[in-house]
């Protein structure tokens, strides 16, 4: 949450030079896949797009723009993804995300948003702590045979999706854990960590669902937090630090995707996998584990004429890149192939930033975007670590017709031990 004074600034720095439209020249393989901003790349208008969104900004800010039905348009469809923050910090180091995401919180201090879609995802949440509206005593129904501990000193925090909607991921994750004899436990009160809350701009209600869960995550004792969802990892590792005013270091946990404690378990020698998956596949970087992940440094603005003192910049190199490759290059008989946008430059599959719940058909065809660059690859299946994402991509296979089988990690992890 930037001040008026630095929100002003960061916007003002924006001199429209179009980088952000595509990835670095540097990594360009085709004019097909060269693209990285979704809404630029479906709409080709100046306002679809982040310098178009920055100069809106700057235009609300001295009152000669309105959140108007086309402004709201944009605003929300934008997913949020962070491609263009992570192209801009290459040549200007400008907080492009932050004043986007600030834009959406004015829309909301002043009324005019979120979308309705979101709203109805906000009274769920503050009616069954869950972005759907299940009842929240169904949360832990996943469990069945899997029989966490009472106590332990890692949490495995579940997430909405793989909680109501697709148990079997979480089924799949605890029995992992169970067979690297880990032993972890679940929180009492699991209530929704708030990615798309936080990114729609509904801070207040944001911050209330972070104060909840990091004083479960307290009460329970625990230092460490896993979970397998990548928008739960961007909450932990990010969104909560930052809705309370901290640094990632100064949280009372170390939160962990699955895959980086999985990772380091196969360095330490504790893991290994004996079966073989005969697969060729590719591996797609969930934004929110990927460019969004880096750990938040809380900061003060502070300037020496133009050049901020103390800043640590988040440049979308520090993302959880390296372990779930590491992991699917460990097991026997995987093939992995990259797609030509990969890394901190991939393309986003739609599902970021409240975007898929209010606007699911430009989310559906950003998916079957994704979809046409893994065929490219000549890859057998596509797989991701984040449910969201998993269950967005299935969609687009659906919806284009094509033979692509979709996995999540744990899916594929399941199947070597």
């Amino acid at each position: 949450m930037l001040s008026v004074e630095e929100y002003t600034r960061q916007a003002k720095m924006c001199m429209r030079c179009t980088f952000c439209k595509f990835i670095d020249l540097n990594w360009v393989k085709s004019l097909r896949f060269s693209r990285q901003c979704p809404i630029d790349t479906k709409h080709a208008f100046n306002l679809y797009s982040p310098h178009g969104l920055l100069h809106s900004a700057l235009a609300e800010l001295d009152g000669s723009l309105e959140f108007t039905p086309k402004l709201m348009d944009a605003l929300y469809k934008c997913t949020l993804c962070g491609a263009c923050d992570a192209r801009c910090k290459r040549n200007l180091d400008i907080e492009v995300l932050q004043v986007i995401e600030n834009l959406r919180i004015r829309c909301v201090e002043q009324g005019k948003g979120p979308m309705p879609e979101h709203k109805v995802m906000a009274d769920n949440i503050r009616k069954t702590h869950n972005e759907y509206g299940k009842p929240h005593e169904d949360r832990q129904k996943w469990v069945g045979d899997v029989k966490p501990a009472k106590k332990a000193d890692i949490v495995y925090f579940v997430g909405c999706n793989s909680a109501y909607k697709q148990p079997e991921l979480a089924r799949n994750t605890a029995k992992i854990l169970k067979s690297t004899g880990t032993n972890f436990m679940l929180l009492a009160d699991e209530w929704c960590a708030g990615n798309y809350v936080i990114a729609t701009g509904q801070v207040d209600l944001a911050r209330e669902l972070a104060e909840h869960n990091v004083k479960a995550i307290e009460e329970s004792g625990a230092k460490t937090v896993i979970t397998s969802s990548a928008e739960v990892y961007k909450s932990l590792k990010v969104d909560f630090p930052r809705l309370l005013g901290k640094s990632t270091e100064d949280m009372p946990y170390t939160p962990l995707h699955i895959t980086e404690y999985l990772d380091q378990l196969m360095q330490d020698g504790k893991l290994s996998f004996k079966k073989k998956v005969d697969m060729k596949i590719t591996y797609h970087d969930p934004c929110n584990l990927g460019r969004l992940s880096e750990p938040w440094q809380e900061w003060v603005p502070n300037y020496v004429r133009v050049i901020p003192i103390g800043k640590v910049w988040r440049r979308s190199d520090r993302g959880i890149y390296d372990a779930p490759r590491n992991i699917l290059k460990g097991i026997p008989g995987i093939e992995l192939v990259e797609m030509e946008r990969n890394r901190s430059n991939a393309w986003c599959a739609g599902s970021c930033g409240g975007t898929e719940i209010a606007f699911p058909d430009f989310a559906l065809w950003s998916a079957g975007e994704r979809i046409e660059e893994a065929q490219a690859t000549g890859a057998d299946a596509i797989v991701t670590a984040s449910p969201d994402v998993k269950e967005l991509l299935t969609k687009a296979v659906k919806a284009k017709k094509v033979k692509m089988a979709v996995y999540d990690i744990t899916e594929i992890i399941l199947k070597a031990i």
